[in-house]
């Protein structure tokens, strides 16, 4: 539903997209981060301006809320994007778990200014052997060890 308060949130995502893009940090995409209808974490694409292929608006501000808020979890925000996210935003924010994301233009739209996700999207449900870039499962007793001694720490911090 479309409302006053989303619009006021947005348009802040919007504005952070176009100065990002016009400062040179990356392309024109920006995302903010609210709680208690106060923003605390914002971002504009920084790609290649810190040579970061994960600094990505929505990336950004979510590091910033969590550092803010001092905890990885966003479950009392909310996510407001000039974008719908692509693959790797979409894990950090499900991850993150924020209550909403509202989003303007569509990967559609971003595939038409030469942003396409499709290929990742598509990647995702490929076979491991018929992927664009081969992944070895090479298991090791070591790393699974790792795993067998997580399984059993009392100490661990879930997520």
């Amino acid at each position: 539903m479309y409302t006053e308060r989303k619009k006021k949130f947005l348009e802040r995502a919007i504005e952070l997209s176009k100065l990002g893009m016009q400062n040179g940090s990356g392309g024109p995409f920006g995302c903010v981060v609210v709680m208690d209808d106060k923003i605390i974490g914002e971002g504009c694409n920084m790609v290649t301006s810190t040579n970061d292929p994960t600094a990505h608006a929505e990336v950004v501000a979510i590091r910033e809320a969590c550092k803010k808020l001092g905890t990885y979890q966003l479950t009392d925000c909310e996510i407001y994007t000039s974008c719908e996210p692509c693959p790797m935003c979409l894990g950090a924010i499900y991850w993150a778990r924020p209550k909403r994301v509202v989003y303007a233009n569509t990967r559609e739209e971003a595939a038409a200014i030469e942003f396409d996700d499709a290929f990742i999207y598509d990647e995702i449900n490929t076979q491991l052997g018929d992927r664009k870039i081969p992944f070895e499962h090479f298991p090791h007793p070591k790393a699974k060890e790792i795993f067998d001694d997580w399984k059993k720490w009392e100490d661990k911090k879930k997520y």
